[in-house]
């Protein structure tokens, strides 16, 4: 039996501390490639911090961070970026009017031309944002439409496919269903799955265990900035996930507060 690959990136007992408040504590997450690992909590649960660490906002102060088996401390979102880690935020930082092509090479437009002729290479980025979409299994009317006129869930399947596009080993996603319909949240888990057949490690921000047991293949709970559990998924069912994040004994407490005397 051969070894399990190395991690593309590994916590462990990964904390965070501002001032006197612990914002994160003691945190373990394995993030493969070709899996999605779920981080699930409630507001205030560490979910925004655990992102800033791994995207490289925020240094570490206690654990070990390891990328692709080698410990770093990440000093800014490029360094994140230049070593494969692209994180998609839940305002997806758009530009609504720009056209969805301008918004897809963003930062990293190509050019024609040399010297004074320079000049950007629009025949270029949008056939490449067509064609960069369209293997994503996403047809889109027209990608010169402003992106503020896509729906939210066709957003955060451009910028998913744009992670793809440009070469990202692992894609992290901050509550891409969190403002969506039903219909729209199953979209963009499908392009969520799709990332991960693609080979890409997938960590997945939700506070939504139904979301989550869709399509994930570990799963993490954070509770007060700490691990409340860690499951993989042949080892939890969802009526299990969903009563751990809801609380488990404390749901049941407040039940039990709730319910009606039958005799008044």
């Amino acid at each position: 039996m051969s070894p399990e690959p190395t991690p593309l990136i590994e916590l462990a007992g990964v904390g965070k501390h501002y001032g006197p408040v612990r914002a994160l504590d003691g945190v373990d997450l394995d993030v493969r490639a070709g899996q999605i690992t779920c981080v699930l909590g409630d507001n205030g649960a560490g979910k925004s911090t655990l992102i800033k660490i791994i995207a490289g906002l925020h240094g570490h102060d206690a654990g070990t961070l390891r990328i692709d088996g080698e410990e770093r401390r990440l000093g800014s979102p490029r360094e994140a970026l230049d070593l494969g880690i692209a994180t998609v935020y839940q305002d997806l930082a758009v530009v609504p009017l720009m056209p969805v092509w301008r918004n897809f090479f963003l930062g990293s437009e190509p050019t024609t031309g040399r010297g004074p002729f320079r000049r950007l290479d629009t025949a270029a980025m949008r056939e490449t944002t067509r064609s960069a979409l369209l293997r994503m299994g996403i047809d889109l009317r027209d990608v010169d439409q402003p992106i503020g006129t896509l729906s939210g869930g066709e957003r955060q399947c451009v910028a998913i496919a744009r992670a793809v596009h440009f070469g990202a080993k692992v894609l992290v996603l901050d509550e891409p269903t969190a403002a969506l319909g039903v219909k729209q949240s199953g979209v963009v888990l499908k392009y969520v799955a799709a990332a991960r057949d693609a080979g890409l490690g997938v960590v997945l921000i939700t506070h939504n265990p139904h979301h989550a047991y869709l399509v994930g293949d570990r799963f993490v709970l954070l509770k007060r900035g700490a691990m409340a559990a860690s499951h993989t998924r042949d080892a939890v069912t969802l009526d299990e996930l969903t009563t751990q994040m809801a609380g488990g004994s404390e749901l049941d407490d407040l039940r039990h507060e709730l319910a009606r005397d039958p005799g008044k």
